[in-house]
């Protein structure tokens, strides 16, 4: 059967999937943060943060995007709703998430709120999301200063140990915002806010509606305007029609209309006279200060609907809004009954979507997870040429641009698209490493635009001519494990699993010519020698080496990377995998086969030989993968026990007998290159001899090599954590590595927790903590290890411990240690949360999950992003499918039986 006949939501995802309604048309696509992001940063030295800082915000148009809180708008980002508060203690209306800048915290970029994405459908039918908001004066400037003086090695100062007393008095706002869909073009917003204090206090919620800045950078560009119109507002945009916009308190009580224009306040900003007296942060000016002056009651491009309530303790304050394409005489009735539908219809649509073994705890990190990667999705308006160019209502930019950041892009990269992003607050921007995760665990519940985002990201606007993806916004030109390949044959297994069976194969022979493109970049600009061996930079593991990977070495000669060398074993791997799927329906594919299966023999090659004698990267004393210094002939490896040495094991493919029988000119055509290969044949044992069910493996590993890396990963004294595989072995606590760099001491020490240095660019954190995408890949290889190997194999799990386990139940095992780092453990208590026994204990907390962007190597508390759905989102296939993560290996039948409720 047809996930897509499954449920209300299925059938929506169906008829948007068909074009016969626009489902996605309007979702939960506005930014958290717009401040200090490359985009709007037009200063001669790249300093984004300095450029346009948080003090801006509220107060400076945007040029690329607009962000708020709870925010919602239609997929170009014509128009925005979004929510703006006031405690009456704050110095300004908070109408954004506030936060610490790369310099300004001590590990980097930091949000510094409490908020939480409790639900979202694929179709944004139904959202919701919850901001905890205090009652006493926000600690804007303690959290800075207090920041500032804490050095590297000291932890972060957070909101609540800023002011934990309010916090412990229960003296905030629960802040519950609700969006509903009656249908495609009518958007419903309920807000509820909850007094979780002692005593009553007072509240203003303003929902704002506004148009996004497009006619300050153009001349004679249009200005759009909502106008006044009876108890609410009006407003027409030629690609969005006529507009309704109605707000009201759930008893009735009708707001105060508030209007100003989305432009810059140039007389706070720059000291510059304004056009008018109705700019941008007017709404702020007349709530805060009691200017009245600063907004009018009739139009504007920005409209605040004011409303004022003292809120008894434990009492709940209602505000209801709704922006539909036509007028209604009576908009709020029967409103909370479209609610309360769109809700139950989002516990169907999840009900099909959870295991049948779930608990109820596991179902709601799953149902979490999912709604923070679905309220990751963001307009992203970019286009390098114009960016540095500039705008022509705009003084030019200084020419030092044209010679820094992101110039080999301006020929073609250009977005303007709703894209999956990290974080919506720390990394609210297009980032392919995150998203080649986000898209796998995305594939799960809406595998169409997963697809659409694959593809957009190796379009002809995104991918460079010379096949190289943008990495990151902040260097585009950084050199990211090359996943994607990866990502795209994930995506389409699930999404043949919830089509019985019946691939994408338009989708997916449309992303191998650009894979393969990509390919031949790695291989032509990441191999120097043409032998085998890849360097790559950092590739996503910041600070993991002795020293900084993406830079010229101090000793002089070049780094040989083991998990470049590895990355690219698996590249080769997975693009063997989509060309075997193709040459199914298209016979011109499987010549591909073979080529791929010739990189990958040399990949391999170079990975099997030992140490510096043989020229690989294999050490036989400490049976692990070691990056080497290359010095002419003179190889140094570098015995950095690190997650780079285990990256080779992610280059593993089973082949079972039905697709030898599908291909049958497949298996003949290897035969007869091994036949007269015996050297191949050495370095391919696995695939000689099959296992007894015909399967055979393509691995970097053999079966002794394996059992020897198992052993240390296993080992909780080095790799093995409660909660998963640390990114660097625990035994460098006692042993640090240390490095003679040109008279320079270099260590590599154990440290499970926030970096204690900044030698990497500040915020570097891959010498200890669990990392969810790493573990994920680990898992998944595995599972596809032991589809060869079955009971034959197993290992002490944990070494030391004298329990064997079959390499299957290994991958099972590791997957509960890591779901373990959110789900709630026999105690109650969520690792994720740390120390904190209030947030441990409270009933308004304690079913909030964060999900950070690591994790405490010993302890599992959660560290960096918090809101990190970017790829800890990941726990949701982990809970789903446990250690079977190998999808090419079950059955569609199998996977659907999974999801499906009885």
């Amino acid at each position: 059967m047809h996930l897509t006949t499954t449920s209300a939501e299925h059938r929506r995802l169906a008829d948007a999937a068909a074009g016969s309604a626009d489902w996605q048309r309007w979702g939960t696509y506005v930014s958290d943060r717009a401040w200090g992001t490359v985009r709007e940063d037009y200063s001669a030295d790249g300093s984004a943060w300095d450029y346009f800082p948080h003090e801006h915000a509220r107060s400076r148009a945007y040029r690329w995007n607009e962000d708020g809180l709870a925010g919602f708008c239609d997929r170009d980002q014509h128009l925005c709703l979004a929510l703006a508060l006031w405690n009456e203690r704050d110095t300004i209306l908070k109408e954004r998430l506030f936060g610490l800048s790369n310099r300004e915290g001590n590990h980097g970029e930091d949000v510094k709120e409490y908020y939480f994405y409790l639900d979202n459908t694929p179709t944004h039918s139904y959202a919701r999301m919850l901001y905890k908001y205090p009652q006493v004066a926000f600690p804007y400037a303690d959290l800075v200063e207090e920041n500032a003086h804490r050095g590297p090695d000291a932890p972060e100062y957070e909101l609540f140990d800023a002011i934990a007393e309010a916090f412990l008095q229960n003296r905030y706002f629960d802040v519950f915002v609700e969006y509903a869909k009656g249908h495609t073009d009518d958007i419903l917003c309920r807000i509820q806010v909850v007094n979780r204090g002692p005593e009553p206090a007072p509240i203003h919620v303003v929902p704002t509606l506004w148009y996004r800045n497009t006619w300050s950078w153009t001349h004679d560009a249009a200005r759009h305007v909502i106008r006044a119109d009876g108890p609410g507002a009006r407003t027409w945009h030629p690609a969005l029609g006529e507009r309704f916009w109605y707000v009201q308190v759930a008893d009735g009580t009708e707001p105060t209309l508030l209007f100003t224009e989305n432009d810059t306040n140039t007389e706070r900003i720059f000291g510059a006279l304004n056009d008018s007296p109705h700019v941008k942060d007017g709404i702020n000016d007349a709530i805060v200060s009691g200017r009245s002056t600063a907004v009018n009651g009739q139009r504007g491009s920005k409209a605040g609907a004011h409303l004022r309530a003292i809120v008894g303790a434990g009492e709940t304050f209602t505000v209801q809004v709704r922006f539909c394409p036509r007028p209604v005489r009576a908009p709020f009735d029967g409103f909370d009954a479209i609610v309360e539908q769109r809700r139950r219809e989002a516990d169907e649509f999840y009900d099909h979507v959870h295991a049948l073994d779930l608990s109820a705890d596991e179902r709601l990190v799953q149902r979490q997870a999912y709604a923070g990667l679905l309220w990751s999705k963001q307009f992203y308006h970019f286009d390098v040429h114009r960016w540095l160019e500039g705008d022509p209502a705009q003084p030019p930019p200084p020419a030092e641009r044209w010679t820094g950041r992101n110039r080999d892009w301006a020929l073609h990269f250009h977005y303007a698209d709703v894209v999956l992003m990290p974080d919506k607050w720390e990394y609210p921007w297009h980032a392919s490493w995150d998203l080649a995760f986000q898209v796998v665990v995305m594939a799960a519940i809406d595998p169409e635009f997963a697809k659409q985002q694959i593809l957009l990201l190796m379009s002809p606007r995104s991918q460079h001519p010379y096949g190289t993806v943008p990495a990151f916004e902040w260097d585009f030109d950084a050199v990211n494990p090359p996943v994607i390949a990866w990502a795209a044959w994930q995506v389409y297994l699930l999404d043949r699993a919830q089509h019985d069976g019946e691939g994408d194969t338009d989708f997916l022979a449309t992303a191998f010519d650009a894979l393969a493109l990509m390919l031949g970049w790695w291989v032509n600009r990441k191999d120097s020698e043409g032998a085998g061996i890849f360097g790559g930079g950092f590739l996503g593991l910041d600070n993991i080496g002795v020293f900084d990977r993406n830079r010229p070495l101090p000793t002089g000669g070049r780094l040989e990377q083991s998990d470049g060398t590895g990355w690219m074993a698996m590249f080769q791997l997975n693009m063997m995998s989509i060309a075997l799927e193709l040459g199914q329906v298209d016979r011109r594919y499987l010549p591909f086969v073979h080529r791929f299966g010739q990189h990958f023999a040399m990949v391999t090659n170079v990975l099997q030989r030992t140490g510096a004698g043989g020229g690989g990267l294999w050490s036989d004393d400490d049976c692990f993968y070691f990056d080497v210094i290359r010095h002419d002939s003179a190889r140094q490896p570098l015995r950095i026990f690190s997650m780079a040495g285990l990256v080779p094991l992610f280059a593993s493919m089973a082949i079972d007998t039905s697709l030898r029988e599908r291909l049958p000119q497949f298996a003949p055509s290897v035969e007869d290159v091994l036949h007269s290969r015996q050297d191949l044949c050495r370095l391919f044992p696995s695939w000689v001899v099959p296992a007894p069910d015909g399967t055979r493996l393509l691995s970097v590993l053999s079966r002794e090599r394996l059992a020897s890396v198992l052993e240390r990963v296993l080992d909780e004294s080095q790799f093995l954590s409660e909660y998963g595989i640390r990114s660097l072995s625990r035994a460098h606590l006692a042993e640090p590595y240390r490095f003679d760099a040109g008279g320079e001491d270099c260590e590599v020490r154990y440290v499970p927790g926030e970096s204690d240095g900044r030698m990497f660019g500040g915020n570097s954190n891959w010498r200890g903590p669990i990392w969810f995408p790493m573990n994920f890949l680990l898992i998944q290889s595995i599972a596809t290890f032991s589809r060869y190997y079955g009971d034959s194999f197993t290992v002490e799990c944990p070494t030391g411990s004298g329990r064997h386990m079959t390499l299957a139940e290994v991958a099972d095992e590791l997957a509960t240690r890591a779901t373990q780092l959110l789900v709630r453990d026999g105690a109650g208590r969520r690792a994720v949360l740390g120390g904190n026994e209030y947030m441990q204990r409270d009933p308004h907390w304690r079913d909030c999950v964060p999900f950070h962007e690591f994790f405490h190597g010993d302890t599992g508390a959660g560290l960096g992003a918090s809101h990190q759905t970017g790829w800890t989102a990941l726990v949701a296939l982990l809970l789903q499918y446990r250690g079977a993560l190998a999808f090419d290996a079950l059955p569609a039948a199998e996977l659907l039986a999974a999801q499906e409720v009885a």
